[in-house]
Parts: structure tokens; sequence; C-alpha cells
């Protein structure tokens, strides 16, 4: 099965405004998305901006890099962002290890 692959480089994020910047940036969500964890979990879930799953292809990867350090300065607000990652429903997201 093949899928599109998005990353997601929290690089440099060191609060929610600059990781909800870096999501609308790497993820290329559009211009009307809010900026706060009820707008990132609707944007995430919402199967018409994704490439469309067609046979043989399953939903869109995303590859979250360079975690740690946002998730060891905010844990509060990273176990947030990962309960809304986790509930994107058209998406598979994944933390990158290395």
């Amino acid at each position: 099965m093949t899928r599109a692959v998005l990353t997601l480089d929290l690089d440099g994020v060191t609060d929610k405004a600059s990781l909800m910047d870096r999501c609308a940036r790497d993820l290329d969500l559009p211009d009307w998305f809010g900026r706060n964890w009820d707008a990132l979990a609707d944007v995430l879930s919402d199967p018409g901006l994704w490439p469309q799953t067609s046979e043989g292809q399953g939903p869109p990867l995303v590859v979250v890099r360079n975690w740690r350090p946002y998730a060891e300065a905010r844990p509060e607000e990273w176990e947030t962002a990962q309960e809304v990652f986790a509930q994107a429903s058209p998406l598979t997201v994944a933390l990158a290890l290395g």
C-alpha cells in the first residue's frame, strides 16, 4: 500500500503558538485554520483536506520530527498535541524516534 507522507518538523518549536504555526506551514493547512487545539483537531480530521484515498492507497502519514525538545519543555501541551494527533482519523501520525 502506498500513501502520501508529510513531515511535521518541530525543530525550534518552543510553545503552542509556534507549534500551531509549524503545523500550518508544514502540513499546508488552509488560511482559515484557527491555530488552537479545537481548530487543529477539526482540520486534521477533515478528510476533504488530505489527498484522496484511492484504491491501493492508505491514509496520509504524518511523520513528526524533532518533537522531544518541545515535549520536554511543554509536557502538558505535548500531551494535548498527542491526543489531537491520535484522533486525526483520516491521517496516521507517527513520531520519528531518531
